[in-house]
């Protein structure tokens, strides 16, 4: 069960920084735009707001990764901590900005989550 928590906190890990890409570096373009919905116009302007949520994304995955390489119990505690803010980021932005977030992050927060959880 341990090698399975650890594959899906590293996806989740990735996942988030697949998000800080977008929202960083990508948000003015087709994949950033497409993940927003928004037309060039709109993009530009909240382009800065994007970037500092990438950034936060960023900093869930160098935790998320710390607590894979960090010895226990310091690894494991970081873990929790780091998904239990994925899941709590992915239920606020489900529940305030786009229903698809409750399955694009807090799922894959809460199944990792659960994981760890389990495993030890």
């Amino acid at each position: 069960m341990e090698t399975t928590a650890n594959v899906l906190v590293g996806l989740v890990a990735a996942l988030h920084v697949y998000i800080l890409v977008l929202e960083m570096f990508l948000w003015e373009r087709k994949p950033g735009r497409g993940l927003s919905g928004f037309d060039a116009d709109m993009a530009r302007a909240t382009a800065p707001l994007a970037a500092n949520q990438g950034l936060y994304n960023g900093f869930l995955a160098a935790g998320l990764v710390w607590g894979l390489i960090a010895d226990d119990p310091t690894g494991f505690r970081a873990q929790v901590f780091f998904l239990g803010c994925v899941v709590i980021a992915g239920l606020y932005g489900g529940f305030t900005a786009n229903r698809r977030i409750l399955v694009a992050q807090a799922l894959p927060g809460a199944l990792a989550l659960g994981a760890v959880l389990l495993s030890r």
